[in-house]
């Protein structure tokens, strides 16, 4: 989970995942549904955040956690890419098994979102002719100006499997796509070529991924959300 970010379009003097939903509820617990619900089921959830000295705030905060995942932070390498590429490659090393990619103000929504990630973890699992060690958690979207900003996919489906045709990162041209990831599971063999999801000029991992598809995903990176 990448938290090292300035949060610069989200206009607020606190740190947009901490922003209140409900009472007692925050972007950041609603982010983190699939991944308590991976607990749940009796996995054992390693949750890696990186961070800067300015999301001590959010470090604090997942203190609530502790008791259902081990927690583990580590500083974003300066040294690296400064974006989400450079903050994947910053929390890879203290990976193990298969890793998925969840964003703190990313929520999912629609019957089975909390499940979802589970479901792809799972596929990850799964081998046989053309498994890619890849699944995506997604949903349907045609808007232009939103796949723009988002992880843009284009899902065809195979076989009665839904899977990923093409995908890039914010593109320029998003004419082809007709969905975006909200979160991203890998297989741990893999895992080294997690950063290049949000890579520019490299070709996207994440074609032949098997997609899961729920209702819906709110990226709140304004206060509207």
């Amino acid at each position: 989970m990448p938290c090292a970010g300035f949060g610069t379009r989200f206009g607020a003097p606190y740190s947009k995942e901490l922003h209140c939903l409900a009472p007692g509820v925050t972007v950041l617990d609603r982010s983190l549904e699939p991944v308590v619900e991976l607990a749940r089921s009796g996995l054992n959830v390693r949750l890696v955040v990186v961070f800067r000295t300015h999301k001590l705030d959010t470090v604090s905060y997942l203190a609530r956690y502790a008791e259902t995942l081990q927690v583990v932070f580590v500083y974003q390498d300066e040294s690296l890419e400064q974006g989400l590429d450079g903050a994947i490659r910053s929390a890879l090393p203290m990976t193990q098994g298969p890793v998925a990619l969840v964003l703190p103000d990313i929520v999912l929504s629609g019957a089975g979102s909390t499940g979802s990630l589970l479901a792809a973890l799972r596929h990850v699992g799964t081998s046989g002719v053309g498994a890619t060690g890849w699944s995506v958690v997604a949903t349907e979207e045609r808007d232009p100006d939103t796949l723009r900003q988002m992880g843009a996919l284009a899902v065809v489906e195979d076989g009665g499997v839904l899977t990923v045709k093409e995908a890039t990162d914010k593109p320029a041209d998003p004419s082809g796509f007709n969905a975006f990831w909200g979160m991203v599971a890998v297989a741990e063999d893999e895992a080294h070529r997690l950063p290049d999801v949000a890579s520019k000029g490299v070709v996207s991992p994440l074609a032949g991924a098997v997609a899961l598809m729920v209702d819906g995903i709110v990226n709140y990176n304004t206060v509207a959300g």
